[in-house]
């Protein structure tokens, strides 16, 4: 197993040239990344390496959890704190970006199409791995005091109601997946993706596991990344077979480079989030909980969260509760 870091800092990204020789790598190697996202800036020429890698190791999952930890240093945005995890296929629905235009046959301008895919194959694994991260997320909370008020769940959210073809192929599937004899222990649910919206942010504390295709799962995580307080606390993984990049969800923001004030956390946790995947469960909530007693002390707090330490000060004081 390599573990390989790989910050995105400089515009030798920008060529496509780390793309081909990241690729020759991954042809030869199973690999476990940690990688930053791409900047929050335009950029002429840049073209992401996150998504490039994506396509070409198949990894079919995004997953991102999304969690509050009460501080006395800042004011959490929702009342209740919240542990959630959002699994978003990754490979297919409208981002396949098969689109055309074409003049409208009325003569009155034109108009313009996309494909949106949807497949058995893709829809049957990301609703399977929604739900071992639902039995995982059960397991780890075993003994701790969340593991009676939270219910283990598995959300499904669709649109069948209108699109009753290709949403209701990812319903359907999903469904058949999670029946499975490994899952019984958990709860399987559905929303309709509007009523996700209004209920995710109504009541984002119940929600366990949420399962989605692409542009509901992309538009859904997005929106529960503002129910934490800040993009730096927010993790996630691309997992494909046999591989998995951690990555941390915001981008990597070379307006502020040098400056010691981004937050470390979302990599931080980013770490944990693989381990998970490496079936060690056990070193992920080391990860985990230094982190949210660094949180819940509130002692050593990062700008974007109202705080005044930097970033050199937060991951020290994380590694001192390792």
């Amino acid at each position: 197993m390599l573990f390989l870091v790989v910050p995105v800092v400089s515009a030798t990204w920008l060529t496509g040239r780390f793309v081909c020789s990241q690729n020759q790598t991954i042809e030869k190697l199973s690999l476990t990344i940690l990688l930053n996202s791409s900047p929050t800036t335009k950029v002429a020429g840049y073209t992401s390496p996150i998504v490039a890698l994506r396509k070409k190791l198949s990894l079919y999952a995004n997953v991102r959890p999304c969690k509050t930890t009460l501080s006395p240093a800042f004011k959490s945005p929702t009342p209740s704190p919240i542990d959630l995890v959002i699994v978003r296929e990754n490979t297919e629905d409208l981002y396949v970006k098969e689109e055309k235009t074409y003049p409208d046959p009325s003569g009155e301008g034109q108009i313009a199409e996309a494909i949106k895919r949807i497949s058995s194959k893709a829809s049957w694994r990301i609703a399977n791995i929604a739900g071992e991260i639902a039995v995982r997320r059960q397991k780890m909370r075993q003994g701790s005091a969340d593991s009676q008020a939270k219910k283990a769940v598995v959300t499904i959210t669709h649109k069948s109601n209108v699109l009753s073809q290709t949403d209701g192929l990812f319903r359907s599937t999903a469904r058949e997946a999670l029946s499975q004899p490994q899952f019984s222990s958990l709860a399987v649910e559905e929303q309709i993706v509007d009523s996700m919206v209004y209920k995710l942010f109504l009541q984002p504390q119940y929600y366990d596991v949420i399962v989605a295709p692409n542009l509901y799962g992309d538009l859904l995580s997005d929106g529960a990344a503002a129910l934490v307080g800040s993009l730096g606390l927010v993790p996630s993984a691309n997992v494909g077979e046999g591989i998995v990049i951690g990555e941390p969800c915001h981008g990597s923001a070379p307006d502020i480079e040098g400056k010691g004030i981004a937050n470390p956390i979302a990599t931080i946790r980013s770490v944990a989030v693989m381990l998970e995947f490496l079936d060690l469960p056990d070193a992920a909530n080391v990860i985990y909980n230094a982190v949210d007693k660094n949180l819940e002390e509130g002692r050593f707090v990062s700008p974007d969260l109202g705080g005044t330490a930097s970033t050199e000060d937060v991951v020290n004081d994380i590694l001192k509760r390792l």
